[in-house]
């Protein structure tokens, strides 16, 4: 469902920075796939890209067989706005709406009926335990029931690709543990697919595949066909022959 090939990604702000060198990568569908590597090794610069918030200097990324970059601008917004969800690491919520008048933006724009967005509200706040907190301020919950809302935010369209930006990032560890579990049943359950970016290996363990990067090339792909404790070994021993150090998580 998504193909990219030989994308490279060159930036020149005063200094030429090729950031991305000759990336392929196949992700089927109903996949769960980690991103991974160091520090300044490319991984925000290729979610960006497959999330059409920038596009490549060189290649292509297809999306369901069709390739974003050559879009017009409105037919551009109107992609990214069905057949994207997106995920941040500070939620990118809005603070003077409700907890529900988040989670339908997306159909909000999309100028859905009323009855529909309040159905489809109904099943994802049921579905990811967020019911009781529908006419909360975004200001009132926790973090971890603030990245919940953004889950539900970034799926109530059922898009095709759900992209995470370190989802884990501003948790604590149960939190992070919950919101985990939570893409894993997802992705199980609903066959969402979803591509992740994360430096953390507790959180990389819940995926089905890893892909590592290092200095804008793909160096490593790890499969998950273990125990998750046993993934998580095989993660941080990946990062630390990477990375050429010993590094305590």
């Amino acid at each position: 469902m998504l193909t990219i090939k030989n994308v490279s990604k060159i930036y020149n702000e005063g200094v030429t920075y090729q950031a991305l060198k000759s990336i392929d990568l196949e992700i089927e569908a109903g996949e769960f796939v980690g991103i991974m590597g160091p520090s300044g090794s490319g991984k925000s610069t290729l979610l960006n890209l497959i999330g059409t918030i920038d596009q490549p200097t060189s290649g292509a990324i297809y999306l369901n067989g069709k390739e974003p970059a050559k879009l017009k601008s409105e037919e551009l917004a109107k992609f990214r706005r069905n057949e994207l969800g997106f995920i941040f690491q500070n939620f990118n919520l809005m603070p003077t709406l409700t907890v529900e008048e988040n989670i339908i933006l997306p159909l909000t724009l999309e100028g859905e009926k009323i009855s529909v967005m309040k159905k489809k509200l109904k099943m994802i706040a049921i579905e990811l335990g967020i019911d009781s907190l529908l006419k909360k301020k975004i200001a009132t919950i926790s973090g971890g029931q603030a990245q919940r809302v953004a889950i539900a935010r970034a799926m109530i369209h059922e898009p095709k690709l759900i992209l995470a930006d370190e989802p884990t990032g501003n948790l604590d560890t149960r939190a992070s543990a919950d919101v985990m579990e939570l893409l894993e049943r997802l992705n199980q359950q609903k066959e969402s697919t979803v591509l992740m970016v994360t430096h953390d290996p507790v959180a990389a363990s819940y995926c089905k595949k890893i892909v590592f990067i290092k200095d804008g090339e793909l160096v490593k792909q790890l499969n998950r066909q273990v125990e998750r404790d046993v993934f998580y070994d095989s993660i941080l021993e990946t990062l630390r022959e990477i990375e050429g150090v010993h590094h305590e998580f």
